[in-house]
């Protein structure tokens, strides 16, 4: 998808986005060139609280045995962060006028740490709506 101007349309997804990241649990957000999209970590004592923001705009959720219902998108992300293993969550909020966010929720195996990754589905990361979406979590690429 080649979106290079803003769409009002898309102005609910970013302000889900900024409520997220403003009830998060920790600071800092990180962009991961892999996958083009932000990541945090956070604890297994602060799960309940990065549940609660993520879910102001990541309201779909599927799991690897539910993943065959979502959209293609969010599909082909999961294919290519390697596949939705159990324990591992897939989150979506879309389509804004053609926008799909996603997040993947991925505990790591020390049974203490989790990570959020949020991307937009299938967006040139040097055009819009991407450089707004990395100005709303502070990062850079």
């Amino acid at each position: 998808m080649s979106m290079s101007r803003w769409n009002d349309a898309w102005q609910p997804l970013y302000d889900g986005l900024t409520r997220l990241k403003a009830g998060w649990p920790t600071r800092g957000w990180s962009w991961d060139s892999r996958l083009g999209c932000v990541t945090s970590s956070f604890t297994t004592e602060q799960e309940p609280k990065a549940r609660t923001a993520a879910r102001e705009i990541l309201v779909n959720e599927w799991t690897s045995t539910t993943l065959v219902r979502a959209p293609q998108n969010v599909r082909d992300i999961a294919e290519r962060s390697g596949g939705v293993r159990a324990g591992q969550l897939v989150f979506s909020a879309g389509p804004y006028s053609g926008l799909t966010a996603f997040g993947l929720w991925w505990p790591w195996g020390d049974g203490e740490t989790v990570s959020l990754r949020i991307g937009l589905c299938d967006v040139d990361p040097a055009r819009e709506p991407q450089v707004r979406f990395r100005d709303v979590f502070g990062v850079s690429f």
